[in-house]
């Protein structure tokens, strides 16, 4: 091989050489951009908040409670349960500060309804109002009607000859409502014969399991709906007396709050809390509810047994709660005059 072949060839083999080491530094010193996926936005939104006005004598059962988790597992929306008597109850619906009204006294719930303050209304359980005071029953009321009780206890009370006390809730719940029913169908007129006719008769302003705790401690006799002593009867000195009779049915229902500061999807949610107490499978959990704890249900619900009781005072049991809106009063013109 001649000399310049030689120097050429070299020439060739470096170029290349050169050529291979550039291409090798800069793949070295190229990043290679990650590929990213870009952010999926969460799909499910927030809860929405369901406000339910409900009375003490209810909430005070755990029923709600047990069912909570359920509906807003169901519905994806968080319950906020509000207890007071039955009366403040029906105010916040009506001031616009709750989304449901759920209640158990007949007259006041039909009243609402009237004044186009309510949607829905539907009846889902009931229980029994009972007497319920101490064992020894120095009053002997144990097993008479609670209209004779009550006239029992009045008679006795006032003369002081048995040294008894009656504690009413006294705070215009349904129980309140219940107690002063049996009054009149005694024929006593609440406000002048029985609210201020003496020491024996005292008003606790309270909830129901407090007020079964103020009658224990003073050995008294109270009207108490049978679900929430039931849940307290461990707690206290009492026991049941008058347990039968027409003015101790119990109802609850329920009902969808309407009014200007309802959005319509808070009234169609409030719906499907209507619907979920009535739905079959919630209507099974209520009438199993305290066996295992108490022995015996705390409710009968509606698909088991309707109750026989006041026109109107037992609601709808079944139809789904759809209406979002009072339907339209319709008006008749009346008719013109004919002449002959």
């Amino acid at each position: 091989m001649t000399k310049k072949m030689h120097v050429g060839f070299f020439a060739v083999l470096f170029v290349l050489l050169f050529l291979v080491t550039c291409f090798a530094g800069c793949t070295s010193q190229t990043t290679t951009t990650p590929v990213t996926t870009p952010a999926v936005a969460a799909t499910t939104a927030a809860p929405q908040t369901l406000v339910i006005a409900t009375t003490t004598s209810l909430y005070d059962t755990g029923l709600l409670d047990y069912l909570q988790p359920i509906f807003e597992k169901k519905y994806n929306v968080q319950l906020k349960i509000t207890s007071q008597g039955t009366g403040k109850a029906i105010e916040l619906a009506k001031n616009g500060d709750a989304d449901v009204l759920l209640v158990h006294s007949p007259s006041q719930e039909l009243a609402f309804m009237k004044d186009g303050y309510g949607l829905n209304r539907r009846s889902f359980a009931s229980n029994s109002f009972i007497i319920v005071g101490p064992a020894n029953d120095p009053a002997g009321i144990a097993n008479m009607t609670p209209e004779l009780a009550l006239t029992t206890l009045r008679l006795k009370g006032t003369n002081n000859t048995a040294n008894l006390y009656f504690v009413s809730r006294g705070d215009g719940s349904g129980t309140h409502s219940a107690e002063k029913n049996v009054w009149s169908k005694a024929g006593y007129n609440y406000t002048t014969q029985v609210q201020k006719s003496g020491n024996w008769y005292l008003e606790a302003g309270k909830g129901m399991g407090d007020t079964l705790q103020m009658a224990s401690e003073k050995g008294a006799y109270t009207l108490t709906d049978e679900g929430t002593y039931l849940a307290y009867k461990n707690k206290l000195d009492l026991v049941p007396l008058v347990t039968k009779g027409p003015s101790l049915l119990n109802i609850y229902s329920v009902m969808t709050v309407y009014n200007d500061k309802q959005p319509a999807d808070k009234i169609q949610m409030a719906n499907n809390f209507v619907n979920f107490l009535i739905a079959p499978e919630t209507q099974t959990e209520i009438g199993n509810f305290g066996v295992d704890k108490y022995g015996k249900a705390l409710f009968i619900p509606m698909s088991i047994e309707v109750p026989t009781a006041t026109a109107g005072w037992v609601g709808d049991i079944s139809t789904p709660a759809t209406a979002i809106a009072p339907a339209p009063v319709t008006t008749t013109a009346p008719m013109a005059a004919t002449t002959t």
